[in-house]
């Protein structure tokens, strides 16, 4: 185990990376060092072949409660190092906790429970999938504080929910429950044990080809918004380069009853 700036602990295994927000006395809330702890585990783990899958959770009572405002708004510093770019149309420290799930070529499961807030819903919604226990709260949070969310969420929520919805919601402020966010789309299935639930779908995700999980990522990120032409393309090209590995013959061979490993 690797443990990022006391903030973040990071355990890989047999092909799952398990990254959990470990600053449970505080309720997982974001300060300057969480921040960086995130980008640091999303590096280690994007560096390591041996990933197929990704589980994202929380230590203690909450997945996140949100950003820690008390630390990050006590000197200028915070805030200017979270949204500080020297390009405008990439990601800045803040945008990068969320868009950097995205940018992983494996799948990311993102294991929710207790209250996720403001920052920690802005983080989940990176994830490929979002398993939510039963009695998990949410709410996009920053109006409260007289912020707009501004972490990179904005990707996912244009891809999940109307658009009236999701003004609603970032308006409001409002607190709600698992099976709302289930309904809106928020979430991908809501569970009595998402700590199980989520290991259950990773292994089922370790069933298939390390090389089709990948393509099918980066075929639907890239091809959900867009042109038709460019999705057909992508599609194309994509099914080439699978098929020209060796995994889509392993894919083959362990339908057909063979016990053989992926590479």
């Amino acid at each position: 185990m690797t443990n990022f700036r006391q903030r973040v602990e990071v355990t890989i295994s047999e092909g799952i990376a398990r990254v959990v927000l470990s600053r449970p006395d505080k309720r997982n809330a974001l300060d300057l060092d969480m921040f960086r702890a995130i980008v640091d585990a999303q590096r280690a783990v994007a560096r390591d072949k041996t990933v197929r899958v990704v589980i994202l959770s929380g230590a203690g009572a909450d997945f996140s409660s949100g950003l820690d405002v008390k630390s990050m708004f006590k000197t200028r510093h915070g805030p200017l190092s979270l949204l500080w770019k020297w390009w405008p149309f990439g990601p800045n420290l803040a945008q990068r906790v969320s868009v950097g799930w995205r940018r992983l070529p494996v799948p990311v499961i993102a294991a929710i429970h207790g209250n996720c807030w403001g920052g920690g819903l802005q983080i989940a919604l990176g994830a490929d999938f979002r398993l939510a226990k039963v009695d998990a709260s949410f709410s996009i949070m920053e109006g409260r504080w007289g912020l707009i969310p501004d972490m990179g969420g904005t990707l996912a929520l244009r891809e999940l929910l109307p658009r009236d919805q999701a003004m609603l919601l970032a308006m409001t402020a409002e607190i709600f429950e698992a099976k709302k966010a289930l309904a809106l789309g928020l979430v991908t299935a809501v569970c009595e044990d998402v700590t199980a639930a989520s290991s259950a779908l990773a292994q089922q995700l370790l069933q298939r080809s390390p090389d089709t999980l990948k393509s099918v990522k980066r075929l639907y990120r890239k091809s959900w918004q867009g042109s038709e032409g460019a999705a057909l393309a992508r599609e194309s090209l994509y099914q080439v380069q699978v098929m020209a590995g060796k995994n889509q013959r392993i894919a083959v061979r362990r339908q057909m009853g063979e016990d053989i490993p992926y590479r």
